[in-house]
């Protein structure tokens, strides 16, 4: 079916502060602002709890905003800030309130960008990176302290109610740090929504990756968001003290990607480990995958390791996807589940900013890399299997040296996001690549359910225009008809930092371009938007398809501060928007 729509500086690098952590007197310094801890300790915000991937990040190493924030705290972006105008762009909407973006101080935050989206019936949520956490003391109302922000919507995203930060009522002695992914799942007449983060405990040397479950409460217009504390679905991979001091490996860019006729809930992630033969040297990214049993959907059931929600240092992971290098970086994993089989499949990049920042990585082919997961494999609650079934990767051309003018962050990424489509057979990839035009295509990779044997000869460009920037492209489920919906941030003109987002649908067996829509009723002028995160406008966009209904998220600048908007498009059967 033929579908939508008839409507629609150069920065600074991102300069690696060489941290300074010391334990004095049971005080653990963390940069600057304190926050009371639950012992009698002042526990301070901003140097990454000693942990030395903070000195290795912009150097040997890149990692998420939420790593970004965990690390160093506020970073400034522009200085240049447009003056504040309304937050509603029918039908693009603000799912946040720049009112709300205040501490209790009265301090505006500049910074809710990161976003992800996920709608069943009438409600949507959508959660962010929120940067009025740096600025709001621990145990703050609204939960304002925490990093992840997120808003809810009882009208099929056409208003929403920004809610503040995820609660976390341990917020005094942990904090959540944001990177956000949301899932949702219909069962028994109810609805609940999933949000997962970084998650930072301050009592104990690893961090972990929480997933907060949320239940619509009431319905139609009246229905309203109830949300419990985080539960852990992943924990530091590695412990020890190679440097003389104790730390754990650092979890990082979770995902989530729910299978609602099998009752679970996956997410998949990267483990920066640590190397004990040889401690100058790290494991640069090792992907891994976890699982929740969603037999109780209120209160799932988390699987690291052997044992469930586990929260104690050094948890085996559920299932390693995919090995650490001790020199390439892998990082940007996303996962994707074929409903039909329970199968799960999960893709990342291989050599992402190692190929500019490593000169042992200088001659390795940056490659985006599919793995496949049979649910066979899959049990709870240890994996019945030690990898992936098969595996496979396509050559990327990439955008890692990019000085994207108005992106405020070095180096660019080519992410591969993906998706399954049982009518066509096939697991789908798609990324950012150069190989045309140096400012990117969206291009497309689909391979074989199963033997992931590809599809097409080489990769499919999914944009028509090629006149200036595609970059971080954004795709989680096939439509009813077992087409993709593929979105995006573009620019009409390659000297100009005015940004849009795009979309388009496509099928996962196409072998030429496809035309495309204007989703944006503006566009963001990226060097005159104020921000005190970075990346500004994140590590990724988000959309979410519901039958015909397409949901698309991103962050947006054309209020002159970072917003998570949203906006969605209905398909009628004349393949018109409605």
């Amino acid at each position: 079916m033929s579908r939508f729509f008839n409507r629609k500086s150069i920065m600074g690098i991102v300069i690696a502060l060489t941290l300074v952590a010391a334990f004095a007197g049971g005080v653990l310094v963390r940069g600057s602002g304190t926050h009371a801890h639950a012992a009698g300790t002042n526990k301070i915000i901003g140097a990454g709890n000693n942990n030395p991937i903070c000195s290795r990040l912009g150097k040997t190493l890149q990692a998420s905003q939420g790593a970004q924030m965990f690390c160093f705290g506020p970073q400034s972006g522009s200085s240049v800030k447009s003056p504040l105008k309304k937050s509603s762009f029918a039908p693009n909407v603000d799912a946040a309130n720049p009112q709300e973006d205040h501490s209790p101080s009265g301090t505006q935050a500049y910074g809710q960008s990161e976003t992800s989206v996920a709608a069943s019936g009438p409600y949507v949520v959508e959660a962010w990176n929120d940067s009025t956490g740096f600025f709001s003391p621990a145990c703050s109302p609204m939960n304002k302290d925490q990093l992840t922000g997120f808003g809810f919507s009882n009208d099929g995203g056409k208003t929403f109610t920004d809610l503040g930060g995820v609660p976390n009522s341990g917020c005094l002695t942990s904090k959540l740090e944001g990177d956000p992914s949301v899932e949702t799942y219909t069962v028994g007449g109810h609805t609940y929504f999933y949000i997962s983060s970084i998650f930072i405990p301050f009592t104990k040397a690893e961090n972990d990756l929480s997933v907060n479950v949320c239940t619509v409460v009431g319905s139609g217009s009246s229905a309203t968001l109830s949300c419990g504390d985080p539960i852990v679905a992943a924990s530091s991979g590695q412990c020890g003290s190679p440097f003389g001091f104790f730390f754990c490996s650092f979890l990082d860019k979770e995902f989530l990607a729910i299978d609602p006729v099998h009752a679970r809930l996956y997410m998949s992630y990267t483990d920066f480990g640590i190397n004990f033969s040889s401690p100058d040297n790290f494991t640069n990214g090792q992907i891994e995958l976890a699982v929740c049993d969603l037999s109780s959907p209120a209160t799932p059931t988390c699987y690291n390791g052997s044992s469930p929600n586990n929260s104690t240092a050094a948890a085996a992971p559920y299932f390693v996807v995919a090995p650490g290098d001790l020199n390439c970086e892998r990082e940007g994993a996303y996962p994707a589940v074929d409903r039909a089989t329970g199968n799960v499949y999960v893709a990342h990049e291989f050599n992402w900013a190692t190929n500019i920042f490593n000169s042992n990585c200088f001659g390795v082919q940056v490659k985006n890399q599919l793995d496949y997961i049979p649910a066979s494999c899959l049990t709870v609650p240890v994996a019945s299997c030690s990898g992936p079934a098969a595996t496979t990767s396509v050559n990327v051309s990439s955008m890692d040296a990019a000085f994207v003018p108005g992106y405020n962050r070095f180096p660019a990424s080519d992410f591969p996001r993906i998706a399954t489509s049982d009518s066509a057979g096939a697991v789908i990839i798609v990324w950012n690549d150069t190989r045309s035009h140096p400012l990117g295509d969206i291009l497309l990779q689909s391979y074989a359910l199963g033997s992931l044997a590809s599809i097409q000869s080489s990769p499919v460009t999914v944009n028509s225009d090629t006149g200036g920037l595609h970059f971080m492209p954004a795709l989680r489920y096939s439509n009813s008809d077992g087409n993709l919906d593929v979105s995006w941030y573009g620019r009409t003109n390659p000297n100009s930092t005015l940004t849009s987002v795009y979309a388009t649908n496509v099928s996962p067996l196409a072998t030429h371009a496809a035309s495309h829509v204007l989703v944006t009723t503006g566009p963001s002028d990226w060097n005159a938007v104020s921000s005190d995160i970075i990346p500004n406008f994140g590590d990724y966009t988000d959309n979410y398809v519901v039958g015909e209904t397409l949901y698309v998220a991103w962050s947006d600048g054309r209020l002159g501060d970072p917003q998570p908007f949203e906006d969605v498009i209905h398909d009628d059967d004349s393949g018109s928007a409605l």
